[in-house]
């Protein structure tokens, strides 16, 4: 509990004084602590590293600066304590995969394919850029999947067409799972997100994990909520099989896409994989 407050301190203290960058020794100078045992600690319950945790606020802030469109990118580099427009930009590049520029500009000349789709547990609307699946969902109500997928990229051209990448994703409900090194994802997210769903992509077909067994497997054991946050999170479904993430007591835990379509998806994986070790 004693490591809790002061990780709860130490957090408090980076959102009071981001925009002075702060370094570790700074921060763990405010609770008292070794700048080593404070690195260690505080990535133990917090997920990531202080630095990390100091660069997604950076980021954050930055963004909704330059979300409005009214700000430069040298404001929002000023304004967060960055030393340049290079610094803000490699955090964008690093974090973002896309530009400052390009994030202001909501996704200008990124051009998206889409297309829906049919699947054994209803239907789907996947998306995708020339470097891969950017988005998967499945849509009960088509008209609001497309709008919330369009939310995401709010100036990117889109065009209703299935292009192969699309397919060979799509394969994925009629192939098995060692097909996936085929399927092409172009995902956008922090660091810690993307080792989870990474994470993800190594449970088996048919088998099922718990958040608190996915941090130990990222070596954050105390983690477990930022990973139920990234899982959450996940936005290509059933390709990043988040669907397989269950509560630590046996229950099978909230679904974006609604708990009877999880345990659906879940009993079907597990009977196929019976069958096929039959065969």
């Amino acid at each position: 509990m004693n490591h809790y407050n002061n990780i709860a301190i130490a957090i408090d203290y980076i959102k009071q004084h981001f925009k002075s960058q702060p370094g570790l020794e700074e921060v763990a100078a405010a609770v008292h602590m070794s700048p080593f045992h404070f690195q260690r600690i505080f990535a133990e319950w917090a997920g990531v590293t202080p630095k990390k945790f100091l660069q997604y606020l950076t980021l954050d802030y930055a963004k909704n600066m330059l979300r409005t469109g009214q700000a430069t990118v040298s404001d929002a580099a000023f304004e967060t304590g960055l030393s340049g427009t290079g610094r803000l930009h490699d955090l964008f590049i690093n974090i973002e995969s896309m530009t400052p520029g390009e994030y202001r500009n909501g996704g200008k000349a990124l051009h998206i394919n889409y297309s829906f789709a049919e699947s054994p547990f209803g239907n789907i609307i996947v998306a995708a850029t020339p470097k891969g699946i950017c988005h998967l969902a499945f849509a009960d109500d088509r008209e609001l999947a497309l709008q919330y997928l369009i939310a995401q990229f709010p100036h990117a051209l889109f065009t209703q067409t299935v292009d192969l990448i699309q397919q060979h994703a799509l394969y994925i409900f009629t192939q098995d799972w060692s097909r996936l090194a085929e399927i092409k994802l172009h995902l956008k997210g922090t660091d810690f997100q993307l080792k989870v769903w990474e994470a993800l992509l190594k449970v088996p077909m048919g088998k099922l994990t718990t958040y608190s067994m996915l941090a130990k497997e990222l070596q954050r054991p105390n983690a477990f909520r930022a990973v139920g946050s990234a899982v959450a999170q996940n936005p290509v479904a059933f390709l990043i099989p988040c669907h397989r993430v269950i509560k630590a007591n046996g229950a099978t835990g909230e679904y974006h896409w609604g708990s009877t379509r999880k345990n659906a998806i879940i009993g079907w994986e597990a009977a196929k994989t019976d069958k096929e070790a039959t065969t």
